[in-house]
């Protein structure tokens, strides 16, 4: 090969590197972290599915552990929520699931133990502000 042309494969080669990390952005619109504790009459509530909906825009999902505490993730790779309002939607029901495939993620129905307000009616919201957001939710069996 020309050492003319080695130069040229050469630079081609090296644009490529430096363009490829240039100008790609995150497509990710602005997010707050969002996490917190819920609690049914005054316990922790564990295995509870957290989900904020923004008026426009993809949900935000958590999950509570044993203690109540969740984190809401965006995407897989990205934890928080879009800035602005959601209404928040809190359900223990699970539907049942068969893995035809034989790999044991076999998972029963689990009945709603939540009254409805918290989620097929739901009344609650919450405003996710830039930065770090603590956003606990004490809910109550009976009213």
């Amino acid at each position: 090969m020309k050492p003319v042309a080695l130069l040229n494969m050469t630079l081609l080669s090296l644009s490529f590197v430096f363009l490829s990390g240039c100008g790609g952005g995150s497509d990710t619109p602005p997010l707050g972290t969002v996490s917190g504790v819920v609690t049914l009459d005054e316990k922790p509530l564990a295995d509870a599915e957290v989900t904020f909906q923004p008026e426009k825009g993809r949900p935000s999902l958590g999950k509570t552990d044993s203690e109540g505490n969740y984190t809401l993730a965006y995407t897989v790779n990205e934890n928080g929520a879009l800035i602005g309002p959601h209404q928040v939607i809190i359900t223990t029901a699970v539907e049942a699931f068969s893995d035809e495939t034989g790999g044991g993620n076999d998972r029963e129905a689990r009945p709603e133990i939540l009254p409805a307000k918290y989620n097929a009616q739901t009344t609650l919201t919450a405003e996710v502000k830039p930065g770090s957001n603590t956003i606990d939710f004490l809910l109550k069996s009976k009213e």
